[in-house]
């Protein structure tokens, strides 16, 4: 369940650092999770205030076209970051696996997705004209909290929906390669 949840919170740090952040934060500050030393200390309320504001000024800059283009940019080293870091402070007291794989794990993942997400959204900003980027800002930012959320109270429903993405990436994929 550690690796299931590990995965489940580097993610959506991938759409956004933060949430994922603050979400283990909270759970390790109420006690639903267990963190690893050192990275305990992600309960202390001086580590969730910063957390917050670091969540707020995400959340603002994201949802106003070009500066979030900017804020993709800061946050391609970020959110690789914070994948790994909460990858590697979710996965407990797991200690039949190397916590380096739990690290490289998250940030590949979240890497994986910050890269789509940064790609993707000056396309939608030309398409739209801007009045995309705070729509689907708030859909990246709603499907974060929900990841996060899934992760730590249901983490084997991460399995199911790691599952489900792989089977729609290899039909997309497929798709791409019927027409090519």
């Amino acid at each position: 369940m550690e690796l299931l949840t590990a995965l489940g919170l580097s993610v959506p740090a991938g759409l956004n650092a933060y949430i994922p952040l603050l979400a283990v934060a909270l759970a390790q500050r109420f006690e639903w999770l267990e963190l690893r030393e050192p990275f305990d200390l992600l309960g202390s309320w001086w580590v969730i205030g910063i957390i917050a504001v670091l969540l707020v000024v995400e959340v603002l800059a994201d949802k106003i076209p070009a500066v979030d283009s900017a804020n993709d940019a800061i946050q391609t080293v970020i959110r690789p970051a914070a994948g790994g870091l909460v990858a590697v402070a979710a996965s407990g007291n797991a200690t039949q696996v190397s916590p380096w794989l739990y690290v490289i794990a998250g940030v590949v993942l979240a890497g994986g997705v910050h890269a789509v997400k940064a790609t993707s959204r000056p396309a939608v900003n030309a398409s739209t004209a801007g009045m995309g980027a705070p729509v689907v800002s708030a859909v990246e930012d709603i499907g974060a909290v929900a990841m996060s959320a899934v992760a730590i109270v249901a983490p084997y429903l991460v399995g199911l929906a790691l599952l489900l993405f792989g089977i729609l990436m290899w039909r997309f994929w497929r798709r791409r390669a019927g027409r090519g």
